[in-house]
């Protein structure tokens, strides 16, 4: 088996904004591997200021778990423990070549056109111009949105929330919201019961990680249903998993596989959340389709009934050109070619 690296610099069509940062470009590095004469491309890219791995020397540790895969062939013995995104890469890529090489990662009816429910995604922004994307993204048939919130004042957010629901009741509109820990811990239980008068669904993260108290006492509450998602990053599923659940008792859980440790370590959380009741969703964490494509084959293996976080593809101006499309509020696998950047490997 031989590898490659190859990086590729991903440019938004605008700057992504959160509540924690703006971003305006992505770098990430694709990954072929080559044996008989197949290749398999994954995609191994930290996530700035979030990622356990965002780290400085990142090019030199994937290179060497790259080289220890084409020695050894297997990711078995091999500890991603600190490098979540090399592992969903390098599993990617060796579930592509393993299936010979055709982007087919998970063999399920979502290759086959069977389309997959995501809810639309609004950005941080002016507070006018989010108003106008939400509904320009509910009247093109979401029927799920999911607002970044967090960074404005927090009664003109409320303002905001206002004015969708006063155009779409709940019964026609579901929403999500999306703190990305920006709530302060002492103020969070009050901001929600605001929030709660807009029938929301759920917030994702509504405080910073690590506060397992505070956060158990939201989810207590029950005042707006909390889904953990800061939450899961560094924690090992085998060992720390079922004590962050017992902890805290979310409602639901947001599965990142480039930040929690790929596919494997995701099948293992959706394990501990049905065995605690826990609702559970998957989410893009602002890959190419390389990666897109590969967290949609994972999560159409199960019988999913909530719309996912997968609508981030056309946020990007040269995105690798894929059969992925978003029609309406579905993600499709279409019969379109795939135009891959070029591996050194032929």
């Amino acid at each position: 088996m031989e590898y490659e690296i190859v990086p590729y610099r991903l440019n938004f069509k605008k700057p992504a904004k959160t509540s924690r940062n703006v971003f305006q470009e992505r770098l990430v590095n694709y990954v072929f591997l080559k044996k008989e004469g197949t290749i398999g491309i994954g995609e191994c890219a930290p996530l700035s200021l979030l990622s356990i791995d965002d780290v400085s020397d990142y090019s030199e540790h994937l290179h060497a778990f790259a080289s220890q895969l084409t020695s050894n062939g297997s990711l078995n013995e091999m500890d991603f423990a600190h490098f979540p995104s090399i592992r969903f890469g390098l599993e990617t890529a060796l579930k592509d070549l393993e299936n010979g090489g055709s982007r087919t990662i998970f063999d399920t009816s979502f290759i086959q056109g069977t389309p997959i429910d995501i809810n639309g995604l609004v950005w941080m922004g002016e507070l006018d111009a989010m108003f106008d994307e939400a509904t320009t993204k509910i009247e093109a048939g979401f029927r799920c949105i999911k607002f970044k919130v967090g960074a404005h004042d927090f009664d003109a957010e409320c303002r905001l929330l206002e004015r969708i629901r006063q155009r779409y009741s709940a019964f026609k509109l579901e929403i999500r919201l999306d703190a990305n820990g920006a709530f302060n811990a002492d103020e969070a239980k009050e901001q929600l019961r605001e929030l709660k008068r807009f029938e929301i669904h759920s917030i994702e993260q509504p405080i910073k990680p690590n506060q397992w108290d505070s956060m158990g006492s939201l989810c207590a509450s029950k005042l707006i249903d909390i889904a953990l998602d800061e939450e899961l990053i560094g924690i090992r599923v085998e060992t720390e998993g079922m004590t962050l659940l017992n902890e805290i008792r979310p409602q639901y859980l947001i599965l990142k596989p480039n930040l929690v440790g790929g596919f494997e370590v995701c099948d293992a959380w959706v394990h501990l959340a049905r065995k605690h009741a826990i609702g559970w969703w998957v989410t893009s964490a602002l890959e190419s389709n390389i990666g897109l494509n590969a967290i949609a084959q994972w999560v159409s293996q199960y019988d999913i009934e909530l719309p996912q976080g997968l609508g981030t593809g056309s946020l990007y101006s040269n995105n690798i050109e894929s059969p992925l499309q978003v029609i309406g509020e579905q993600l499709v696998y279409t019969k379109d070619d795939w135009k891959l950047p070029q591996s050194p490997i032929h």
